[in-house]
């Protein structure tokens, strides 16, 4: 295996226990960024250790005051929704570019974006928010989440994220309807974007602002745009696999999260036939904010070589996921999926503007189609 798969302590980890990156011509996609094996490697590890890495924790508050305070053994799909959502923030407000530095300062956006994720009631999409609003679903605390109950909590809880504004949008029966993409992003006139570093000032919950200091008219609230699909049965229809690789070539991608149970991963990229991604089954300490508020940040990188599995070893239930900071951005992301339609002839032609639905009996392809109407 290109990885271990015990649940480890984060202490136990050492580069030697994982394969190295492999030395191929073939090229290496990672979340919309195209790199060189041969002579980028460097800048592959950079850029793999940038994303947020959001494993099993323990000694956290209790979730809901008297429940589990370790999410060890039933979590990692949890986790892999909070790092799909992390890269998501991050593109928001700093960009799929930003690059993390080990004991760097970091931005204040940085440490904001942290804070959501840690493991306490108040963090916006902390594992105590998650497994609490995963109640409404029918999930019990402790259970174990599959990709699209994960999506449709994110859904709910970005609902109070007032300060990163996002559209989170699940698309269902793989259609991604324009009409439902436009009403959840396009804001009412006069909505604005406010920047209370430049003027400002919050009054009991209303925004006094000052357009001339930085604050902006909101057209359209940044898109995340969350796809669960099944690619098969018991494993993954090979119809599908060429189609998912380009995914991950998109300029929108988030990746993908998936996994059976208790092996759930983050799949942020690719190479030749191996799926490169995050893996949440390592067991660090719950973080706690210092008291200048910079957040100890290091466990939330991963810094060893990435993990690898062959695409046809991954479960068929899975979520994709995009990001669109624009209207433009998704009129682009509409385009770029028609566009892998037309050259993949595998997919039988099935991707077109029209509704369509997942059948096992035809091979069809997972991507959605894009509907201007229900």
């Amino acid at each position: 295996k290109s990885c271990i798969s015990a649940t480890l302590t984060y202490d136990t980890l050492r580069f030697g226990e994982f394969e190295d990156f492999p030395e191929t011509s073939d090229p290496v996609w990672i979340l919309g960024k195209e790199f060189n094996a041969l002579t980028e490697k460097e800048d592959i590890f950079s850029d793999v250790t940038s994303r947020l890495w959001l494993t099993y924790r323990k000694n956290f508050p209790p979730i809901g005051g008297t429940g589990p305070t370790s999410d060890t053994g039933w979590g990692c799909m949890l986790r892999c929704g909070q790092m799909i959502l992390g890269e998501a923030l991050i593109c928001r407000h700093l960009g799929r570019d930003w690059r993390w530095v080990r004991g760097q300062p970091q931005k204040e956006e940085y440490i904001s974006i942290l804070n959501a994720f840690l493991d306490k009631k108040d963090s916006y999409y902390s594992l105590h928010q998650i497994a609490q609003m995963g109640v409404g679903e029918g999930k019990s605390i402790g259970q174990w989440y599959g990709p699209n109950t994960v999506a449709q909590v994110l859904k709910k809880l970005a609902v109070f994220d007032s300060w990163s504004r996002l559209a989170v949008h699940v698309a269902m029966d793989n259609t991604v309807v324009i009409e439902e993409i436009s009403d959840r992003c396009v804001c009412l006139e006069g909505d604005v974007i406010c920047n209370p570093q430049r003027g400002c000032v919050c009054l009991e919950g209303d925004v006094i602002c000052n357009p001339q200091r930085g604050c902006e008219t909101a057209l359209w609230k940044p898109l995340v745009l969350l796809i669960p699909l099944r690619l098969g049965l018991s494993d993954i229809n090979e119809a599908y696999i060429e189609t998912l690789k380009q995914c991950f070539q998109l300029p929108q991608s988030l990746g993908v999260i998936g996994g059976k149970p208790n092996s759930a991963h983050y799949f942020i990229g690719y190479v030749g036939e191996e799926l490169i991604y995050l893996d949440p089954h390592t067991t660090q300490p719950a973080v706690e904010p210092g008291e200048d508020g910079q957040v100890p940040d290091d466990t939330y990188h991963c810094q060893h070589p990435p993990c690898r599995m062959h695409i046809c070893q991954i479960d068929p239930s899975i979520a994709v996921g995009f990001f669109c900071r624009t209207e433009d951005d998704f009129d682009d992301w509409c385009a770029r999926v028609r566009k892998v339609c037309r050259t993949n002839t595998h997919t039988h032609g099935l991707l077109n503007p029209t509704d369509v639905t997942l059948s096992e009996g035809v091979s069809p392809p997972f991507l959605p189609s894009m509907s201007r109407g229900c």
